[in-house]
């Protein structure tokens, strides 16, 4: 079966086609990652785990971010921390990538430095969203995402150079590459969608000015890190954080995945929002899409065994991703390979907290 059979991505030689898709843990309260994360990790790599992992959603500067406690890649802290992950699970002979995490509007003001707005790609607010924050009493909680600022021109550029400089960190602390959180209406996406674009300036408008930003962190962090080391998640036909559908959505990711292909990078993570209750990926679009895109694509979303095979071997996807299932097993890649039930994950216990809930679940 060629799931679990070795892959060549790019430069990396990975032991099999599982990769730990991102999901967001809240295990830092100090935004520095230590030897409880590197557990965490390790447990679910080598050969009973994911041929790549790409981590939780990390922080790419304090204004980016929309979740309590969560890790950050903005300072020298941080980036030690990072390498005691780093570098457990390359013992384990996984690769690993981090996830470049900015919220835009999906935040709240006691997420943000000295309580300000969040930053958006405009005013408009996700009323209907939420964050995890401080309620009223000062207690944490589920609140509802505040009222953003829209970025100015040159804002937008710092914003660029902050997904840069956490690259560089990145691959300081010993990552192979980097992911850019380019989807489930955070602030990437949130410059493509035209019903929460309503600039005026050259990063509003027409489809080209909506893809600029994106594109443009892209440009940067290729000239920090180097093409192979430069990936994105996409969510095209999603629905998350009310990014509500368009007539040019085909045509913005056409635009995108060739734009993106031209410039090399190692892959496309796409993930199905169906299984977060969004909408679906409409039929046929994998296959336009690897037309589009000439590196490799990783799909996650509401994928078994037997879709992920038939997917890799019609060569519409080379890598295939699992997210909640790797949570309450460690040792996911030899339950499946080998079809033996699954502990079941505590979602009580999926978000904050200590080892409970994180790195005791058992192996088979």
């Amino acid at each position: 079966m060629q799931l679990f059979e070795k892959f060549t991505l790019g430069q990396l030689s990975l032991i099999n086609r599982v990769v730990m898709a991102p999901m967001t843990r809240a295990r830092n309260p100090d935004s520095i990652p230590n030897a409880m994360n590197a557990k965490y990790y390790a447990q679910r790599a080598g050969t009973t785990g994911a041929g790549l992992i790409i981590t939780e959603g990390t922080a790419i500067s304090p204004t980016s971010m929309g979740v309590l406690h969560i890790p950050g890649l903005f300072n020298e802290a941080q980036v030690n921390g990072w390498k005691l992950v780093t570098n457990a699970v390359h013992d384990k002979g996984t690769k690993i990538f981090t996830q470049l995490w900015h919220v835009g509007r999906v935040s709240h003001v006691t997420n943000q430095p000295n309580g300000k707005s969040p930053l958006g790609a405009s005013n408009i607010r996700a009323s209907n969203s939420f964050a995890w924050g401080y309620d009223e009493d000062g207690k944490e909680a589920f609140v509802n995402c505040s009222i953003p600022r829209a970025l100015n021109t040159e804002e937008v550029g710092v914003v660029v150079n902050d997904f840069a400089n956490a690259a560089k960190n990145a691959v300081e602390a010993g990552f192979d590459g980097i992911e850019l959180h380019g989807a489930n209406g955070y602030l990437i996406e949130q410059f493509l969608n035209p019903a929460i674009n309503n600039r005026n300036d050259i990063y509003g408008g027409n489809v080209v000015n909506r893809c600029r930003f994106l594109l443009e962190c892209i440009d940067a962090c290729i000239k920090a890190v180097g093409k192979s080391k430069v990936a994105i998640r996409l969510t095209p036909y999603g629905g998350l954080h009310e990014l509500p559908h368009y007539p040019e959505i085909e045509e913005t990711y056409t635009y995108l995945a060739k734009e993106l292909s031209e410039r090399g990078i190692i892959f496309i993570h796409l993930m199905d929002q169906k299984s977060r209750g969004s909408f679906a990926l409409p039929e046929g679009f994998l296959n336009r899409f690897r037309n589009w895109f000439k590196g490799s694509i990783i799909l996650t979303g509401g994928i078994d065994k037997a879709k992920a095979e038939i997917l890799i071997a019609e060569n519409f996807i080379d890598l295939a991703g699992f997210g909640e299932s790797f949570i309450a097993n460690p040792d996911f890649t030899y339950r499946l390979k080998h079809d033996l039930p699954l502990n079941e994950p505590d979602r009580r216990l999926h978000y904050g907290g200590a080892e409970h809930g994180y790195t005791d679940y058992k192996a088979y």
